[in-house]
């Protein structure tokens, strides 16, 4: 499973703000790289959010499905508040 990191360029702080994280099988990626599917995804599902859509980037970790507190998903999509027990679980 991937685990993406959503961020939005944030040019006046010089920083990527966390937007949320989205999660997909690896069965999902349909050809593509992990930076490609994730970003493209990452830009239909959090796009309306933001007025520049192309300054959204993610951000992949490989999730090891052995951890048994995470349950398996075909999709997955986590809000900023959720995302943090989830990427903290990545660290």
């Amino acid at each position: 499973m991937i685990v993406y990191k959503v961020l939005y360029k944030n040019y006046e702080l010089k920083q990527g703000q966390l937007m949320g994280a989205l999660a997909e099988r690896r069965k999902d990626l349909r050809g593509k790289n992990r930076v490609e599917s994730g970003t493209k995804w990452a830009k239909l599902v959090f796009g309306q959010m933001v007025k520049d859509k192309q300054a959204i980037f993610v951000i992949p970790y490989e999730l090891d499905l052995k951890d048994n507190t995470i349950t398996p998903v075909e999709k997955t999509v986590f809000g900023k508040v959720e995302s943090f027990g989830v990427l903290r679980r990545l660290n």
